[in-house]
């Protein structure tokens, strides 16, 4: 669930301070065993915004809704910017440098943040803050990336992964991660948003990292730390709306084409009037994450809310800015698509991706949670009782491909068959499916323990990349409710919003049961998501944590070095109620077979084939699978 809207929300407060307020050196933020002079520098030479040059620092805006606008420095007057074609104002500002706060004043006094801001001190309605990017200096130089059929995925929020809520505080969790397996780090987005928390889906600027989580430095810190560890780290972007509250653009540049319209409103302009404006924000704003933060790949957020009739698509553009900006480094670009289009994961004819690396497969989740949880209201209607789509999502990614889809009354897809596993994330729970819900309850707070286990050795052996929702794998008992910080009126909109919206839903037509469901404005909703890592060593959770250090240890060593050979085309039958049967084949003439009882009773077709069996979950019967139980199996193997 995410706002969103077009424009600011109130009017930013009167500039102080001194001008020349300097940040942390790199000495003070980056602590290293590398000599300071041998370190590596990144950084992205932005169009755009404040870069620094030997002659002071040149800050430059798009403004083609007017004529003239000024640059207001913290604790000096106005300077006019020199307007140029296109809309284009600069100024080249002597004496200014790092750390240096400012602001672009419109022709009506409005003082608005820069949009491609690289980091707000004060909040999105605060001035900007100019930022040296070789001022960090890199001390895992030597990082190459890694291939995308070694990824294990971890999804994490920031602000809720540790008690502080930072990137530093990150840092000290990446040995535990590696230790369980973790071979990359997506994270939630971080580009600035308004308030103290927020899932990060409500950012209004895409370049800066939310101030509650640190310093841009910081940022980078972890991803140096991350790839010291041989993990890899991604970064969920949204192009598809900005956020209801510090969204200043629409005030001097056409960013909404209403032509288009979106769950959040007007479309973002990509395809009508100005739009190349637009497009060079978004497009810059990938390269800038690639190059300047070293990360290994973005997940683009609902590309499906993404409209553009443009010869090029900007998603396209996206790619190629991304891949030419990692300098050869391996970089991979996920795809959150609801309609199911298979041609944007199209493969070259050595099998690797054209643009976009995978997908999050949203119908593997849902035909395994409903077989875990036997639910089956909203969505999930269309996935219960029908255990060929459980077969299909399995066996293709896509369990519709075209086929109409009750729940949103239309067609729904394109044929994935030919598409190899390793073009779907898996996942049994994420930030939406877990955060959407009333109360944002995980799996296991609802599911008997042998179903939720039974549903994760499928999807953490099968040959689509894994990804893993924080504190899965200890069973953490912490909810991930949805959580915000709006001001009173968009806070009352919010609360009032979601009520309304589970209103339909059975269980909360009373009123009172309605009035249960977490503020999600409330600090101590937020404050209900942070992860108790005491917790994972102790009982059941400690249980969970070793089981899942143990099947990714399967993975390591059984599925991975297999997928590279790994074309598509699975073969996949229906067993019984709830039961499967997927082969994957390998072009070194192996076979990796699953066989899945996803049901509380004996399914006695479910029998074992010949081969070599690598990871089983519940038990044999005397004839087929007992309850909830799995089996991975190696099969074609030479002796």
């Amino acid at each position: 669930m995410r706002t969103g809207g077009a424009a600011p929300s109130r009017v930013p407060k009167g500039v102080n301070g001194s001008t020349m307020a300097h940040s942390p050196s790199a000495a003070q933020t980056n602590a290293t065993s590398r000599p300071a002079d041998s370190m590596v520098r990144h950084a992205h030479r932005l169009p755009f915004g404040a870069e620094t040059t030997s002659d002071g620092v040149l800050f430059r805006l798009w403004a083609p809704l007017h004529p003239q606008v000024s640059l207001k420095l913290e604790g000096a007057g106005p300077l006019t910017m020199t307007a140029g074609p296109d809309g284009w104002h600069e100024i080249l500002v002597p004496g200014a440098g790092a750390g240096t706060r400012y602001r672009f004043a419109l022709p009506d006094g409005m003082e608005v943040p820069d949009p491609a801001s690289r980091f707000q001190p004060d909040d999105v309605h605060g001035p900007s803050e100019v930022i040296d990017p070789n001022a960090y200096g890199w001390t895992c130089a030597d990082w190459a990336g890694r291939r995308w059929d070694e990824m294990v995925l971890y999804e994490l929020h920031v602000g809720a992964f540790t008690a502080e809520g930072t990137f530093r505080a990150a840092m000290d969790r990446l040995d535990d991660l590696r230790e369980l397996g973790v071979t990359g780090i997506e994270l939630m987005p971080v580009a600035d948003f308004p308030g103290a928390r927020n899932w990060g889906y409500d950012g209004v600027l895409p370049f800066a990292p939310d101030s509650s989580y640190g310093r841009p430095e910081d940022f980078k810190a972890f991803v140096d730390a991350a790839h010291a560890r041989g993990i890899c780290v991604l970064l969920d972007v949204v192009y598809n709306h900005f956020g209801p509250d510090g969204n200043y653009l629409p005030l001097y540049a056409p960013l909404f084409n209403a032509a288009h319209h979106t769950p959040w409103g007007a479309a973002v302009n990509f395809d009508g009037e100005g739009a190349e404006g637009v497009r060079q924000l978004v497009v810059e704003n990938a390269a800038y994450w690639i190059a300047e933060f070293q990360l290994d790949g973005l997940r683009l957020d609902a590309v499906h809310a993404i409209a553009d009739d443009s010869a090029v698509h900007i998603l396209d553009e996206i790619a190629e800015a991304a891949q030419r900006a990692g300098q050869g480094r391996p970089i991979h670009l996920i795809l959150e698509n609801e309609e199911n289009e298979s041609s944007r994961l199209s493969r070259d004819g050595t099998g690797r991706p054209r643009r976009f690396t995978a997908q999050w497969a949203d119908d593997v989740h849902h035909v395994l949670h409903v077989a875990a949880s036997g639910e089956s209201a909203g969505y999930y209607a269309d996935y219960a009782g029908d255990t060929g789509l459980l077969a299909r999502a399995l066996a293709e990614g896509f369990a519709f491909q075209g086929e109409m889809m009750a729940y949103r009354g239309s067609p729904r897809g394109e044929p994935s068959a030919h598409l190899p596993p390793a073009a779907f994330v898996s996942f049994i729970q994420n930030h939406d499916q877990v955060g959407n819900r009333a109360f944002g309850d995980r799996i296991t707070a609802f599911a008997p323990p042998a179903a939720v286990r039974a549903i994760a050795a499928v999807y953490l052996l099968s040959p689509q990349i894994p990804m893993i929702f924080m504190g899965e794998e200890w069973g953490s008992a912490q909810p991930f409710p949805f959580f915000c910080d709006f001001g009173p009126d968009l806070a009352e909109a919010v609360r009032n919003g979601r009520r309304e919206e589970f209103a339909k839903f059975p269980e909360f037509q009373d009123p009172e049961h309605r009035a249960r469901i977490p503020d999600a404005t409330s600090p101590e909703t937020f404050r209900s998501a942070k992860l108790d890592w005491s917790a994972r060593h102790t009982g059941d959770h400690a249980v969970w944590n070793d089981w899942y250090r143990r099947i990714l240890g399967v993975r390591r060593e059984e599925i991975a070095p297999m997928l590279g050979a790994m074309g598509g085309h699975a073969e996949h039958e229906v067993l019984g109620d709830q039961a499967v049967r997927v082969r994957w084949r390998s072009a070194d003439g192996r076979a990796l077979v699953l066989v899945a009882n996803l049901k509380a009773e004996r399914e006695p077709n479910a029998r074992l084939p010949e081969g070599r069996l690598i990871w089983l979950e519940g038990a044999q019967a005397e004839a087929g699978l007992a309850p909830w139980s799995v089996a991975w199996i190696m099969a074609g193997e030479t002796k």
